[in-house]
Order: structure tokens, then sequence, then C-alpha cells
């Protein structure tokens, strides 16, 4: 057997670069690395020695890192991903809440933090968590709740089974998510003779699961006997690349579709069989059809408490659920009738069994109606109020174009957009709401360009989360990628504020002017962006916010507009009611009120 020596991370990093796809391409598109002390000496190293082979990218916070790299891999439907490396300590626990993330939204991400000694020679090492009663614990080990494979490295022909492991993770469509595997740096630098055929290119293809014929025939049983069926369409159709296949299905069927925030874009604003947005920050027209739908056939989707209204959409007991998505685990929630299989594969085969059967399709006027309502609300502002986030979306939605792509993530945008935007075409709205995680914003349109450089990024997000989270604008800067920030700065956490008030809640510790301070706030946000080399701008009207739009367009790096916001305004029309708990004992009257109301409501929807 021909063997090559290679140090247990020389080993790994050759190993990444020649994983590829069923496109020819690395499946991995690059390395994110802050190096310290557990990755420089080892992982370093050999990232160097492979530069031409796999391209390492710096940033300035793992987690943000980890956000460009799990947007990458978002944008690219989950055929292609990127790692992450970080130093022991505090560097790997920056990398927990994007794994949770990655977890949360079923999306591949290779993590590979540095780890204490395995020899314990020295310990405890410098940024070593003790655990007085089991000495095999590192830090590391946070990232098992939050992985789908987690694996230490203790010996350098541990790679031999690991990696490979890993890899069969990312590309499974049902078990696609994070991995870990945690480096201890003396292994790094070991040196071991591995198999020359381990570093043979190899291609990872996406398997497409059929479904089990019982399940096919029972499913084709229950939409055969329905009357009214409508599709709930999640980001499984994106992932699957059924977008074509569901507007097919669709159309032959006449099956009105509703979109979930992951879901949305699936198929064009515009589609006939698009009824719009659904949930808790959905349109009237996709909750009504779901209210009176006598079968919901979700594709994709893994039933969200947003999508799903904490459920009460979806529980007529005489209204039947069908699930038709690749995870079991998803499959059968809230005792839907499973189709476990792929989406694509599924709708086809689903759409031949059907034959010619058709149904009395979307109601139109619904649709009308709720464009009709909230249209109005995207218009520039007569006077000199403070504009609202529909008018900003209004505005940027009228800069944009076919390859434009919209991204959020958390506050207030996130369920304005949802309800508002207008996307074109599949992979045009992008979002980040399974784990709705503040700061992802900016890191995330770094990955989604570095995925499509030929889409126009939009990046929409409000002051609470750019405070969070901004350095990695300087990255964006260094790479000379062309994104435009629109920030929104409300002084504070508007979208939480809303929803204090609207649990009896005093205005608390939300709205900076609400907060304990000295001093009030007053922060410079275009300076700050400029500070960091990125074109910016603060407007003082939504006419100034069309005019830099349009500038941003002949930018060649980031360009951030600013744009002042009133808090309190948000989409009124649409949206469904949301279980959110209200104290039952409280000194105010105005949350003694606010229990009343919500006990209401949950004896209503429980039939009581």
């Amino acid at each position: 057997m021909t063997t090559i020596r290679l140090t247990a991370a020389q080993a790994m990093v050759k190993y990444l670069s020649v994983q590829m796809t069923e496109a020819g391409e690395p499946f991995l598109a690059g390395v994110w690395a802050i190096f310290g002390h557990g990755n420089v000496a080892g992982i370093g190293e050999a990232l160097h020695a492979e530069r031409e082979m796999i391209t390492t990218y710096r940033g300035h916070n793992e987690q943000t890192m980890c956000h460009a790299a799990i947007a990458y891999a978002k944008q690219s439907g989950r055929r292609r991903a990127m790692a992450v490396t970080s130093s022991i300590g505090p560097g790997a626990t920056n990398m927990v809440t994007a794994a949770a993330l990655a977890h949360v939204n079923r999306l591949p991400l290779l993590l590979i933090p540095g780890d204490v000694f395995a020899n314990r020679g020295p310990d405890p090492v410098l940024q070593q968590v003790e655990d007085f009663g089991d000495g095999t614990i590192s830090v590391n080990d946070c990232f098992r709740p939050v992985t789908r494979y987690f694996d230490r490295i203790t010996r350098p022909e541990q790679l031999l089974t690991a990696l490979p492991r890993a890899f069969r993770t990312m590309t499974d469509p049902a078990e696609c998510g994070p991995v870990c595997l945690a480096f201890c740096q003396d292994v790094q630098a070991e040196a071991y003779d591995f198999p020359a055929s381990f570093f043979e290119p190899k291609v990872w293809r996406i398997r497409r699961p059929y479904p089990d014929p019982v399940e096919l025939a029972a499913v084709f049983n229950l939409l055969k006997a329905a009357a009214k069926p409508v599709i709930v369409a999640g980001g499984g159709v994106h992932y699957s690349g059924a977008t074509d296949a569901l507007k097919a299905f669709a159309e032959k069927h006449r099956i009105p579709v509703v979109e979930s925030q992951a879901g949305k874009s699936a198929l064009a604003w515009d589609e006939p069989m698009n009824l719009g947005p659904v949930g808790v920050t959905g349109s009237s027209s996709a909750n009504v059809a779901c209210a009176e739908a006598d079968l919901v056939l979700g594709v994709g989707t893994r039933f969200q408490d947003f999508t799903t209204g904490s459920w009460n959409l979806f529980r007529n007991p005489e209204r039947r659920l069908v699930s038709l998505n690749v995870a079991a685990y998803d499959a059968m929630k809230h005792g839907a009738e499973p189709l476990c299989c792929d989406a694509e594969v599924g709708l086809e085969m689903l759409s031949e069994a059907l034959g010619d059967l058709r149904f009395s399709g979307p109601n139109s006027a619904l649709k009308q109606e709720w464009f009709a309502a909230v249209d109005p609300l995207t218009a520039a502002p007569q006077g000199n109020e403070l504009p609202t986030d529909a008018q900003v979306i209004g505005a940027v939605q009228r800069a944009s174009g076919d390859d434009t792509v919209v991204m959020c993530a958390a506050g207030t945008m996130p369920g304005e957009l949802h309800k508002l935007w207008k996307a074109p075409r599949p992979g045009a709205y992008h979002m980040e709401y399974g784990f709705s995680c503040m700061g992802y914003e900016i890191a995330g349109a770094i990955g989604i360009k570095m995925a499509e450089p030929e889409r126009d990024v939009v990046c929409m997000l409000g002051d609470g989360s750019y405070m969070m989270a901004n350095s990695e604008l300087a990255t964006a800067v260094m790479l000379g990628l062309k994104i435009t920030l629109v920030i929104t700065d409300n002084r504070g956490f508007g979208c939480i504020n809303r929803l204090q008030m609207a649990t009896g809640g005093a205005e608390f510790n939300n709205l900076l002017d609400h907060a304990e301070h000295a001093q009030p706030s007053n922060i410079d946000f275009a300076a700050h962006a400029a500070s960091m080399g990125a074109a910016a701008v603060h407007v003082a009207s939504i006419a100034e916010l069309e005019a830099a739009l349009e500038r941003a367009k002949e930018a060649a790096g980031p360009f951030v507009v600013v744009i002042d916001t009133d808090p309190y305004p948000s989409t009124e029309p649409g949206g469904h009611w949301w279980d959110v708990a209200v104290p039952e004992v409280s000194t105010r009257e105005e949350v003694l009120e606010a229990r009343k109301a919500y006990e209401g409501e949950v004896k209503m929807r429980a039939g009581g």
C-alpha cells in the first residue's frame, strides 16, 4: 500500500481540498479562519501549504465567519459549504451560536476548533476549561447538542473515519447540518503514514430518496378525497431544487401555494397559484386559504412556530395534515400523514398518481384584497414624519431587479419583508428565521455574494443587529464584495418593544431612551461604516433613500445607507395569533388585562 507521511492537520486539509460536488466543483468553497492558540501551528501551517487548492479567508469574529459560511451554503442550496477553524477556548465557544443556527436550519457547516492536548502534557493548557468530575471535557463539548456529528480527533489515524463521516452528514439530505471535528492541538502536529488512496478526489452525490409506496398511496387517497387542499412551501423546496416541480404540480392540479419564511420565493410573487406568505408574519390571503382548507400539504417545511401560528392555523380536527419531507422527524410532526422523500421526486410521483385530478384553485380575490391593503403602505410618506419600515421596503423594492437578493435575519424586518417583499424568482429572498439570529445579516450578505457573485445583494437590518455584529463589514471591504446595506435606525429593539407593549408590559430596556443611561445614545452609523472603508451615507427621507440606492448600483464595494425610522408602526393587515405567555400575576393593571385576553385566546383556540 502506497502511503504519504503527513501531519494530521496536513492530512485533513489535503482531504478537504479534493472532496467534490457532482458539478465538478470542490464541495468546500474555502475555509474561514482566525488563528490562535490551538490551531495556528497545526491547521494554520497546513492551510498555508495548500492555499492554491483551498482558499483561506480571515474574518473578525468566529461567530460571524460561521454566519458567512452558513449563508453561502443556504444560497447554494446546500450543494456546497465552507469550513471554519478557531483556536480553543473563546474562539471555539464563539461558534456555538452559529452551530445552533446551522442545526436549526438544516445547513451544512464544517467546524474545526482547536482542542486541548490529547497527551495531557500541558494540563491545564491556556484557555482550557477544567471539569472537576470529568477529565475528558473541553469547551468543545458545548457543540454536541448543536451539531449533527461531533468527533474529537485524539489520534491522526482517526481522520480516516471521521472525515468521511463528516462529509456524509453534510451531504445527507435528511441529516444535513453542522459538523464539529474538535482537533487536539498536539495531534494536529503529529505525523502519520496515510494511505495515498485517502486523498484521491471523491464526488459526494446528494441523494434523492423515493417515497415508500404505502405512504404514497395513503397521501394519494387523502388528496383524492380532499375538496380544498393547500400547499405550504418550505425551505426544502429550495434545497431539493424543486421550485419548477412545485410550480408544475400546483398548476396542473390547481392547488394554491403559501410560503413560509424559508420557502418564500419558491414561486414568483405574481404566480397565480401563489397566495403569499403564511403564518404569524403571513398575509390574510394565505392564512384564510389555510383556515378554509380541508387538507394542508407541507412540502419541505418543518412546520415552525411562526409558520403554523403556534399550530393554531392547522389545529382543526377536520383538517388533514400531510408532510412531504426528506427527514422522517419533520414528516411525522403533529400526527401528519408522512410522505418521507425528496421534494422534487415526491411531487413528481404524486402528480403522476393524481393524473388529471384538478381542484378549484386559489381564490384570486383573496390575493387582490391583500395587495390592495398592503401596497399603499409601501408608498413614500407625504409629510415630514419618520418613515416606517414598510416604506423603506417599498423604496428598496422599487430599486431592485430580477437579480436582487434581499436578505435579513432578526427584528422588525423579517416580518415586514415576509409580508411585503415581492420576490421575482427563486433565490431572491434569503431569510435566516429558523433561529432568527441577530448579527447574521452582514456576514450573511458576504456569504450570499460569495455564492452568487452575479447577484445584487441587499442586506436590510436594524440598528440593533448592526451594533451586535458589524465587524465583517470590514471583511467585505477587504474582499471587495459589492453588497448594499440598508440600516433602519429606530434607536433600539423596536420589534421587541412592540411585543412588550402588546403583552401589557411597560416600554422598558428595548429602545435606547428607555434603557438605563447617563448620556443619551447618539451613534453615527454612517460614520462608523465609513471608518471601516465602506461608502456610507445617512439619508433624511425616502426620496433620498431611493437616490442613494441608485448610487449604490455603481459602487465598487460595500455601500451603506442609513435612514431613521419610526419604531412603533408595523404592517397590521395579515398575520396570525402567536402564543406568547403573559404573566398571571403582576402589579400592573395593563399586564393583568393582557393576561385575561391571552387566556381568552388560548381557550378559544382550544375549542373551549
